[in-house]
Formats: structure tokens, sequence, C-alpha cells
């Protein structure tokens, strides 16, 4: 008992010194993400306009002619802002002929995310839905990217009457397991602390696996705010939207068949976040009015490496707006054995003009999926 007392003291002080030393560790990490995060923010200040819907202040810019004879909304996905489509050109391409609205979506760039409130899909849906009747947006073309691709299809569901059509690109639509599974939270500490760290050194891995195959594009590297996407309120709102896409996809797939609004997806042949032949060549047929085209020698970041590609996706939904006489046309995504059905499509999707030879959609690459 004797040499019991001295051993204990012993690993007691160890305990308590590697408890100060977690502790300063982490102190040290809360200054530096403190300061990196203002850095941050003050190159990046806000480069639009502000509107309050349901409590929730939303940031957004808005670009082209206010009298554009129509008007597209883009959203982006997980891990980003509204300023990657600027980064892609997108932004640009679409403004030379329409009035393009841009959302900060709830949590990312400068929009609020209250806490203690559901973020899904449709409830983000319904906030956008709200935001464009109050800037007086009727019928526009809403155009989502990967996470953003579920939103934009859940304001079709939610409110068809005030969608003019849809562009889906790189989305998640049917539940399957994530290649590396996202933790419902990684808590406050953390996100103020070592996580921002961690993040900032994967950043490149990241990027590669997104871009992949391609290369990401050099006003990617040059231009997208790393710090901005690894601030702690945007790393809490995509680790929540990470643990949510299982949930969220299995929800809204129950009314798929029910979608009134026409829909053109838009895929990467070779994405390596998620696969394109389990997404969206499921949801193309699953649609009675959709049409697919899967870009050859793109992955996930499509609009950034086929941005004139993408572009055309935009195109083909707005003429399907403009001419109405196509709404009164045999449907394209109709199933083999219908009998509103003229002749069976001989290929699922609509190969690009640009693309690589066209493949048999089944020798699309199974893929991994992986939070977009």
């Amino acid at each position: 008992m004797r040499l019991a007392m001295p051993f204990r003291a012993h690993a007691d002080t160890r305990w308590l010194a590697a408890a100060a030393g977690t502790a300063c560790l982490l102190a040290a990490c809360a200054v530096v993400v403190k300061r990196q995060t203002a850095k941050a923010e003050r190159d990046f200040p806000p480069k639009g306009r502000f509107v309050t819907v349901d409590g929730v202040r939303l940031h957004f810019t808005v670009h082209g002619r206010d009298d554009a004879p129509q008007t597209v909304v883009l959203l982006h996905g997980n891990r980003s802002l509204a300023d990657e489509f600027d980064i892609s050109g997108l932004t640009r391409q679409a403004a030379d002929r329409y009035r393009v609205v841009i959302f900060d979506r709830p949590g990312y760039g400068y929009s609020e995310r209250p806490d203690g409130r559901r973020w899904g899909p449709e409830e983000q849906a319904d906030l956008i839905h709200a935001a464009l009747t109050r800037l007086g947006v009727a019928g526009p073309v809403v155009f989502g990217h990967s996470w953003g691709a579920l939103v934009a299809l859940a304001m079709g569901l939610r409110c068809p009457q005030d969608v003019g059509s849809l562009v889906l690109a790189s989305g998640y639509y049917f539940p399957r397991l994530l290649g590396a599974p996202a933790l419902p939270g990684i808590g406050a500490l953390l996100r103020h602390t070592i996580s921002p760290l961690l993040n900032r050194l994967l950043w490149p891995v990241m990027v590669r696996r997104m871009f992949a195959p391609a290369r990401s594009t050099p006003a990617f590297r040059e231009r997208f705010p790393v710090w901005m996407s690894l601030r702690p309120k945007q790393l809490q709102a995509s680790a929540s939207e990470s643990a949510m896409m299982i949930p969220a996809a299995a929800s809204l797939r129950r009314r798929y068949e029910q979608l009134e609004v026409p829909a053109v997806l838009v895929a990467g042949a070779k994405d390596r976040q998620l696969s394109t032949r389990w997404h969206s060549g499921r949801l193309h047929d699953r649609l009675d009015r959709s049409w697919l085209r899967v870009i050859e020698g793109s992955g996930h970041m499509v609009h950034h490496v086929a941005t004139g590609q993408v572009m055309a996706a935009i195109d083909q939904a707005a003429a399907i707006v403009w001419d109405r006489s196509l709404l009164l046309r045999p449907s394209a995504g109709l199933k083999a054995g219908d009998n509103r059905m003229p002749a069976p499509r001989p290929m699922p999707f609509i190969p690009c003009a640009t693309a690589a030879p066209q493949r048999q959609f089944d020798s699309l690459s199974r893929s991994r999926d992986r939070a977009g």
C-alpha cells in the first residue's frame, strides 16, 4: 500500500499534464481558426443582397438583365457557396441570356441557418421558394448541383406551379451506403478547433476526388475561398447535410413519379463521389418527363469541367418553359410498354454534342457514393 501511493500520484500528475497539454493545443487551434475565419470574411465580403423570410436571412446575388425573358436560379452543393458558380464560369454564361439569381443556401456563405430547426431539402425548398416569391421571381429554371439538386427536386415536388423546369446536376437521389460514413455532428468544440485545420490539410485530396477523372480547374484552385467553407458555422451545416443525405433521399424518392415539372438531368460519366448509373440513371427512368445528359470525361464537378455542356442543359430547360407545346408531346421518360409511347427509346440518355463517342449506359463505371 505504501508503494502504491507514489505510483498513483505520479499517474495523476501525468493525466493532469496530458489534460493541460490538450487544453493548450485546443486553445491554440481555436485562435488559429478564429483568425482564419475573420480573414476569410474580410477577404470575401458579401457580394449581393439579403432577403429575410420566415425569420431567416438569406444572401443572394443577381446577374444579367432585369428584363431578360427567363430567370435561372442556381443552388450549390455541400461544402460550397454561391461564389462557386462565378468561379466555374456558369454565372457569366447564363447571365448572357437570362436573369440569374444565386443563393447561399442556409448555413453557407452569408446565409443564416438557425439552430433548433430541421434543414432538409423540403425545408430549404420552402424557404427559397418564399424568397423567390418575395423577390417577384415566377416560373424560373431551377438548377441544383449535388445536394442542391435535392433542394431543386423538392421545389419541383412541393410547388410545381411556381417552377418552370429543373436542371439536376450530379445529384444523390436514392439511399445507398456512403463510401465514408458522415458523423451526425462534430460538436461545437471540434468545429472551432481541430476540424477546420484537419479539413484544410485534407482539402487537396477532397478536391482531386470531386473533380476526378478530370483535373481541378486553375480558376477553382486559385479563386475558391477555402477558408470560407471551413468556418465553424459552415462545417456544421455540411456535417448536418451529410448525415441527413440518406433519410432525405429515402423520403423524397416515394414521390418522384408525382413530379410534374420537366427535368433535365446532367451527370459526369466517371463521377467518383456517387454513382451516375445508380442515381441520375434511375431517376431518369422514374420520371415521366425527363432528359438525361451524361458527360464523358467528367466527374462530380461537371459545371466546372464541362461548363458549356451544362449551359446547354439549362438552355434546353429554358426552351421547355418557353415552348409550352413541348408539354403536349410524348414524354421523354415514359417507360417501355406504355401505350402512350410511340416508339421505344434506343438510348436512355441524350449524348452531348461535344462529348466523346457514346457508350452504352450500362458501361458507366460504378463508383462508391460519398456526401456531395
